[in-house]
């Protein structure tokens, strides 16, 4: 064996060691918002679309928020690689105190929702719900963000078992929860949507006590001072760093889920079952995409590190091995997704109007599963490089351009001719299987020129 050859293996080794807790963690997780479409939808389908509007509001506020926050994850991993475990205390403060600043803008954004609500048209009941939703889940925000700060931490220093078990913890909660608050028992009213919000803050809170419990007790974290160090103010200079590369970073997150934010609310205005069924296919669809990300979080930790020890020949090499372990993944899972489709909606509801609504839209989420692994693959090693702006505006161009764009004018006909099979939903999903082709290939791209430049 060479000794290239040797070294793809031991990274190949190292990448799987560190995805596959963080892949089941990312399951749990996601497994949240899987429980709450299974057990909404049996309680009523307006439940179910309101779910599907409210989650597709929350789920743009909170991922573009932490999107900013995951500017921590390179820069501890660099910090990391470079043994200069002082410096990571610091910026797990700093990185505190942006979470804070953060809730405050987001909690206002989901305690009034109604700006957003209204581009889907829908019914006063459903707004209703939407709103009532989204106003318990603006209280679960500081928790949600302050754990995202926990989770960069033990990410970006390979150390994601114990933020695995606590995922997984709060998902087995999960369950019993949301029944009590869904469907109402020992004196408290059914919720119906909305209790799948109580569950989630309660559950939130829960989970950041423990993060911090575990850094400030664990013997791992104890030569980073997060802890008994003495009180930090925010500084500017800090602030700045982070935000040049959050940001960037958070709107690439905001973009690419704003996609489907706004499909699900122009998917509204064909009815109750047309967003049902868009619900439960890109709910899936984030399930699956777990696998990818997972090895993607894991590259990208691995591609710091290096990067801060100087290594950047190994960094490379681990980028590259992470890109094509990615893309085998998720062309294996796409056929399976293609070959069962049917079985997998049958099992989320036994509505027959939503599975009708929903089995044409799997063919989609097994058709761009590998241009998925490719680009989110090619994101988390830039930003490992913490190059984040170019990347940010091949999103835009593509997933709001190409994607929300292009599945606008192909799902209502806005030009006329396009055929009845690639109208309604449809249409949006071949505008955003197409976007995600685009990014790949702009990201693949740019991420050959970065690497080339640092080689140099």
């Amino acid at each position: 064996m060479t000794a290239a050859a040797a070294g793809r293996g031991h990274d190949l080794w190292r990448l799987c060691a560190l995805a596959w807790p963080i892949l089941i963690g990312q399951l749990a997780v996601i497994a949240n918002g899987v429980i709450d479409t299974a057990m909404t939808s049996h309680f009523s389908a307006t439940d179910l679309a309101a779910l599907a509007l409210g989650a597709s509001i929350y789920v743009s506020v909170f991922v573009g928020a932490s999107g900013v926050l995951q500017a921590l994850a390179p820069v501890i991993g660099q910090l990391f690689g470079a043994r200069d475990f002082a410096a990571i205390g610091i910026e797990v403060k700093q990185g505190a105190w942006l979470a804070l600043f953060l809730t405050i803008l987001g909690s206002m954004i989901l305690a009034y929702p109604q700006p957003f609500l209204g581009i889907a048209h829908a019914s006063p009941e459903l707004t209703a719900k939407a709103t009532l939703y989204l106003q318990i889940l603006a209280l679960a925000l500081p928790a949600t963000l302050g754990f995202r700060v926990y989770a960069a931490l033990s990410t970006a220093l390979a150390r994601p078992k114990l933020l695995m078990g606590l995922q997984v913890a709060a998902l087995v909660l999960k369950i019993p929860l949301n029944a009590l608050f869904i469907f109402g028992a020992f004196g408290i009213p059914a919720f119906g949507g909305p209790g799948c919000a109580i569950a989630t803050t309660l559950l939130a809170w829960l989970s950041l006590l423990a993060g911090c419990m575990i850094m400030r007790h664990a013997p791992f974290y104890r030569p980073f001072r997060i802890f008994g160090s003495g009180f930090v103010a925010p500084t500017w200079r800090a602030q700045r760093a982070l935000l040049t590369l959050g940001v960037p970073m958070g709107l690439s997150y905001l973009i690419e889920v704003t996609a489907f934010t706004f499909m699900a609310l122009f998917i509204a205005r064909m009815g109750e079952a047309a967003v049902a069924g868009h619900q439960i296919a890109s709910n899936f669809g984030a399930v699956l995409y777990m696998l990818p990300l997972s090895i993607a979080s894991a590259t990208g930790t691995l591609v710091a590190q290096a990067i801060g020890a100087r290594d950047m020949a190994q960094a490379r090499r681990v980028g590259n091995t992470g890109i094509a372990l990615a893309a085998l993944v998720s062309l294996s899972a796409g056929s399976l997704v293609w070959a069962t489709r049917v079985s997998i909606v049958q099992a989320y509801t036994p509505d027959l109007q939503i599975v009708a609504a929903a089995t044409p839209l799997f063919v989609f989420i097994g058709f761009y599963q590998v241009f998925d692994a490719i680009q989110v693959n090619a994101a988390f090693i830039l930003r490992a490089y913490r190059v984040a702006l170019v990347p940010t505006l091949i999103y835009a161009l593509a997933l709001w351009g190409v994607g929300l764009g292009g599945g606008y004018a192909l799902g209502f006909d806005v030009f006329g001719g396009v055929p009845e099979t690639w109208q309604g939903a449809n249409g949006f999903w071949l505008g955003n299987s197409a976007s995600i082709a685009v990014v790949a290939v702009g990201l693949l791209w740019y991420l050959r020129r970065v690497q080339r430049r640092f080689a140099s």
